[in-house]
């Protein structure tokens, strides 16, 4: 007999359960990274999670026989409908066993929960804040998950929602980078120079650790204003950008972060992390007592590097900003050890961005897809 419950987040059999299914879906899976355990149950947590200051959320789990077959979370971002005037939920931590009948009625539990609320549109997989990764994975499966920055799951996963009613809204590709061929032209260099020698933009490089969390106040802003015409925007609260930064700078290395300023405001970032997939596969989720050592190892050794969060303010994309983000871009894949670069989920709509890429010698490697369905 198939049940679906609305779990109790102040429950913690509960939410361990609802935890504990991905970990036994994909057990030893050598393309899945497991997330960390407490990330999660931070997701789940409506006192301190962000996002609930002014949104909310409910988690559907799935059993059959005393056993979890399913879970999914439903979401109402209100910040977000407020923001583009939309009524829309959303659906993330999806994951179900190959059962059409089973994801059916999960998502059923979040159709009748989001129709309660007034809302006429479910997108997804989308999650909880703009680290999370976005989308379902409909292609790539043959690489590994490149941290938590992007969602990994089965490719029957696509069949178990399309079913559903959904159709695509839109895609995030990742590219991949062999840095020995990514190339920027000569000329893009001698623009970027040329920017700095007029003072107008200029690039802040980090001394350590300590400077670059006191401009993190800076670069918080300029990430809420980059992505201002981004399909997945809305404007983050204070406390949300906090969360953000506190996240990124626990595994930022200072060197491989780098602003673009003008009279030292920050107008434009490039964010780089030392991939350390392989010790989050090591560790299982678990970071203390002794997980935390083979991560910081793996930061040292790593020859991947993740490029996940790069932008300019819309108003200094035509004066020479992009042509500095991309001379960065190559400096901080040239300068350091790294071999591979995975350039993670520009979305489609970035249009000229995506083109850039694949023009410097980015492939195309991995592609999310958000769904869209009608209520």
């Amino acid at each position: 007999m198939l049940t679906i419950t609305e779990i109790d987040t102040k429950n913690k059999a509960q939410v361990s359960r609802f935890i504990d299914l991905p970990y036994r879906l994909y057990r030893d899976h050598p393309q899945w990274v497991p997330p960390i355990r407490s990330d999660v149950e931070l997701m789940l947590n409506k006192e301190k999670h962000p996002l609930y200051e002014h949104s909310d959320a409910a988690f559907f789990l799935a059993e059959q026989n005393g056993e979890v077959v399913g879970r999914i979370s439903a979401i109402e971002n209100r910040s977000y409908n407020n923001y583009h005037h939309a009524k829309k939920a959303q659906f993330y931590l999806f994951e179900c066993i190959d059962d059409q009948h089973v994801a059916g009625e999960l998502f059923a539990r979040v159709f009748d929960w989001s129709r309660a609320r007034g809302l006429t549109t479910v997108i997804g997989p989308k999650g909880f804040g703009p680290l999370d990764g976005y989308g379902l994975q409909i292609e790539g499966f043959e690489y590994r998950q490149l941290m938590n920055m992007m969602n990994y799951n089965y490719p029957y996963y696509r069949t178990l929602v399309e079913n559903n009613g959904f159709e695509k809204e839109v895609d995030f590709v990742s590219c991949f980078v062999d840095t020995t061929k990514f190339n920027i032209p000569e000329r893009i260099h001698r623009i970027a120079d040329r920017v700095r020698q007029r003072g107008t933009l200029d690039v802040k490089y980090f001394k350590n650790k300590r400077e670059l969390v006191s401009w993190a106040g800076k670069i918080g802003r300029a990430y809420n204003d980059s992505f201002i015409n981004n399909w997945e925007y809305h404007p983050l609260t204070d406390n949300e950008i906090k969360f953000v930064l506190d996240n990124i700078m626990l595994v930022a290395d200072h060197r491989l972060i780098k602003v673009i300023t003008h009279n030292e405001d920050v107008v434009g970032f490039l964010f780089g992390f030392p991939d350390i997939s392989a010790a989050m596969q090591r560790i299982k989720g678990r970071v203390f007592p002794f997980g935390i050592f083979d991560l910081l190892l793996e930061m040292k050794r790593t020859e991947w590097i993740a490029l996940n969060g790069a932008g300019i303010l819309p108003e200094f994309q035509g004066r020479g900003g992009n042509a500095l983000l991309y001379s960065e871009m190559e400096k901080t894949l040239k300068d350091y050890r790294f071999k591979y670069a995975d350039l993670t989920q520009v979305a489609e709509t970035a249009v000229q961005m995506r083109s850039d890429l694949v023009n410097l010698g980015g492939k195309p490697y991995k592609n999310h897809r958000v769904y869209r369905r009608e209520l």
